[in-house]
Formats: structure tokens, sequence, C-alpha cells
């Protein structure tokens, strides 16, 4: 595999295994066309990656569906021993994967190092829950003997964001396959390069048969072809729900079923019996400032009461102003650059369309004129009211919309008033106050006293545009299945007969 060294924005050198191609039918294939990865701090080019064509895609998957009978041949228990024996693989190789992803990406070395180990024990959890994919007895009339049983589709098509390469690669591998599905995996085109290297990982590891997990990479038009395959059995996607519809429009020319992960514009509701200081930190860490705000959960929207509001809003300024923005393989940065030039000027674009409506700055709101090169941007505080732009539409970037409240109705309406329902945190003393915000709130996963932790087992997904179905859990797994019932006439009830 290729070596570069990397000079990043503070003259570290670093060393990155680079596999330039694409993986097809247990084989690196080259494109006859590429795009530009770079470095997103420095602008550095990494590699020139291919961009699959229509007969790649149609290998891949193709590859996936026969693999995938392939592969069910095995007893459950060598499929199982298997996959956890490539999470192990990948955790040897956690230290390369988690230099290419900041290499890629640009969020910080101190956060995204945990992604390769996570995904790795992500692998782990759902081979574990491979017993689980079991049917059941329906009872029936005296003459027949019905049950169900689960069975994989074939071919997943899987399109990944770009803010979580690997862990959503690893997470998304472990669902399919467990299941007993092949895959076909598009990683964002701003961050192909730690899928890539999973597929020499795959490739080197001989655990899976030849074309069972595929890496194709491009733009839109690659990961419509795979939504559009007549041969694909479900799609999975996580990113915008803008393209998450054209996403499910693509899944329904052959009637696919489809898990969205949609993105968000989580609130976080801070009630007057808080501790201040507890809320202001519980707020700044909300709002994923180490991935540059670039999270589906993050706490974009802060609601806080009118008793304690110029309190913890100061508090959260402070935080704000605190981050460390720079070079993300320094482990003392709390803040790296956003992941491209296009994601960097719709950032921007939202800062002035603030501005332009009237949203009070607080903090922030320019680019970093530190460097002479990337794309960084201040953490940004706006106060904002419920009718701005920023206050209902997702960013994705480090750029936090702040509201005050008096009354509990308005702040349920207020959280409860966007297209979004992914998640909300709540911030209160008072147990009857959490639990009845979380009965009244309109999304999927709900915080108390905490936001942004997730738990294996726990079913991580959205309401309204959020997205369709539920990640990190058996749920997962279980979707990746479909139903097969099974009738059987019993005709003679008397065996001695």
């Amino acid at each position: 595999m290729p070596t570069e060294m990397l000079t990043t924005l503070t003259a570290r050198s670093i060393s990155l295994e680079i596999e330039p191609r694409m993986y097809v039918d247990g084989a690196f294939v080259e494109g006859n066309e590429t795009f530009r990865t770079v470095h997103p701090p420095t602008e550095t080019k990494l590699a020139d990656v291919p961009i699959a064509t229509k007969a790649q895609v149609d290998a891949a998957v193709a590859a996936a569906n026969r693999a995938s009978d392939e592969w069910m041949a095995l007893s459950q228990d060598e499929r199982r021993r298997r996959v956890e024996a490539f999470a192990d693989i990948c955790e040897e190789h956690e230290t390369q994967i988690t230099n290419l992803d900041v290499a890629d990406n640009g969020s910080s070395i101190s956060r995204l190092s945990r992604d390769a180990s996570s995904g790795a024990n992500s692998i782990r959890y759902y081979a574990g829950l491979a017993p689980e994919l079991k049917g059941e007895t329906i009872p029936t009339d005296d003459d027949t003997l019905d049950f169900t049983r689960r069975e994989p589709y074939g071919a997943v098509a899987a399109i990944l964001p770009f803010n979580h390469p690997v862990l959503f690669c690893l997470q998304l591998i472990a669902t399919a396959v467990v299941a007993g599905n092949g895959i076909v995996i598009k990683p964002s085109e701003y961050t192909s390069l730690s899928s890539l290297y999973v597929a020499r990982l795959v490739d080197e590891s001989d655990l899976f048969p030849p074309g069972l997990i595929n890496i194709v990479t491009g733009g839109g038009a690659v990961g419509a072809r795979m939504t559009e395959h007549p041969d694909v059995g479900m799609v999975t996607f996580i990113g915008s729900a803008e393209t998450g519809s054209k996403v499910m429009q693509g899944a329904a020319t052959h009637i696919a079923p489809v898990m969205l992960g949609t993105g968000g514009k989580n609130p976080v509701i801070v009630f007057p019996d808080v501790d201040p200081e507890e809320a202001a930190e519980g707020a700044v860490g909300a709002m994923a400032l180490a991935w540059q705000g670039q999270s589906c959960g993050s706490g974009s929207r802060l609601l806080v009461h009118e008793d304690v509001y110029d309190e913890v809003v100061s508090r959260v300024v402070a935080g704000f102003e605190d981050a460390t923005v720079g070079d993300p393989f320094d482990e003392d940065v709390t803040m790296g650059s956003i992941v491209s030039e296009q994601q960097y000027e719709q950032v921007l674009e939202f800062i002035d369309i603030a501005k332009d409506e009237g949203a009070t700055l607080l903090t922030g709101g320019k680019p970093v004129d530190e460097y002479e090169t990337g794309y960084f941007i201040e953490p940004t505080v706006f106060e904002v009211t419920p009718d701005m732009t920023i206050a209902r539409e997702e960013i994705f970037g480090p750029v936090l919309s702040v509201m005050k409240w008096s009354e509990y109705g308005d702040v349920i309406d207020l959280a409860n008033s966007t297209r979004y329902g992914l998640s909300a945190s709540v911030w209160t003393n008072d147990l009857d106050t959490a639990l009845t915000t979380v009965e009244d709130l309109e999304a999927g996963y709900v915080w108390v006293n905490q936001h942004g932790p997730h738990f294996a087992g726990a079913p991580f997904g959205g309401f309204k545009q959020s997205g369709i179905g539920k990640k990190d859990s058996i749920k997962l797994l279980r979707d990746h299945t479909q139903v097969k019932n099974v009738a059987i006439s019993l005709r003679d009830r008397d065996p001695l007969a």
C-alpha cells in the first residue's frame, strides 16, 4: 500500500498508508475518472480517488448478491467467529485508520481517535446478536404449524456521510454481514480513504467470500446508481434530509426498503432549577465542536429559561471562546477544520443570513484569520428568534442558536417547531419535569442532564424528517432481514395410524 507523508498545519509529519483504488468482487480496481481529496486544514492533496462507473457498480451489486449465498452456506457460529476476528484486525490498525480520517476529515484527533475502536466494538456487538435473528411460532388451527424465519436481502447499498467515516463504515458492514447480506459501500467523496483502507484489511484477512464487502467511490451520481439498482435489496443512508429524500425516490423505483439517518436541529432545554454552570458546560459539549459542529446529534438550539438565561448564556459564550481552533493532529486542539470548501462556504452563508435577518451575534461569526489555508470558522453563538433561518435549518457547522423562554407550553412548541425530530436534551433537577418534557418532545432520542452519549443496544434514530429506522440496536440488525412465513399442514394427527 502506498505510503505518503503529510505535513500538517503545525509542521507535524504524519505517515499515511493510502489505498487509492476501489474494491469490487474481491479485487482492487481503478477508474477512468478521478476526484481529488485534500487535507482540509492545509488544502494539501492526499490522493486521486476513482469515480465508479455504472459497470463497476453493477459488478459490485452482482458480487454482493452472489457472496451473500456463499456466506449463508457457512454455519452461524463460523460467520460470527469470522466477523469477530475482523473486529480485532480493525482495532489492530486503529492508529493508521485514525490518521487517515483526521487527514481526510479535518476533525480533532482527540475525539476522532475513538471512532475505529467504537466501530470494532459495534462489529462485536452485532456479531453477538446473531443468534437473535430468529423467527417465531404463530398459534393456528390444529392442523397447521405456522412459523417465521429471517432471511437476508442479498445486496445492501450503503451511503456514508463525512463526519465519522470509519465508524459508520464498520457499523454498516457489521449489520449487513451479520444479517447475511453482502454490501456495497459508497463513502463520502470528501472522506473515502479510511473506507478504502478497510477494504485492504478485508482483502488481507481472507475471512469473507470475495464480493461480500465492496467499496466504490464517487459523488452523487454513483450513489444514485446504487439506490436505483434493481438488484439492491435494501438501502441504508446517513446524511442530509434533502439527499435522503432522493435516496428514497431511487429506492422506490424498485420498492427497496430504506434506513435513513437524515439530520437534526436538536434542542437543548434548560429549566430554571438547574445549576447554570452545569447546564452551560453541557450545552457547549452538546455542540460537538470537536467535529466543528458537524454532527447530526449536535445540540444546535439552546432554549434557556429567562430566570437563568444570562448566567447560562454568558458561560456558553465563554466556553465557545475558550475553544482552541487549529491543527487537528494536535491533541490539545479542541476544534479542527470544516471538511471541505463547499461545506465551509455553506456555513458562512448561514452566518451571513443570520446577520441579515437581525440575529444578535454573541461571539465568533467569521473565518479564523490566523491561518493562510484551510476551512476554519470561529465557534459562533447567535441570539435568535424562532422564525430566523438558523433557528430552523440544520447548519452542520459550529453555529449555536440561543433563545429565551418563560412558559412551559411555549418551550415545547419551540422545541417541536422544526421539520426535524432526531434528538433533544432536558436539563432539570426535577424528575417530574424531566419525564413530562420527555413525553412532550417530538424526538427519537432524548437525554436528561447530558447530551451526546450513545450506548450499545439503545436505539438511535429520529422522528419526522430526521429519518427512518433505528441504529445502534438489534432493530437495525433485524431490519437487514426480511421475514418469511411458513405454514405447514399436519394432515395426520395420529402418528401411529
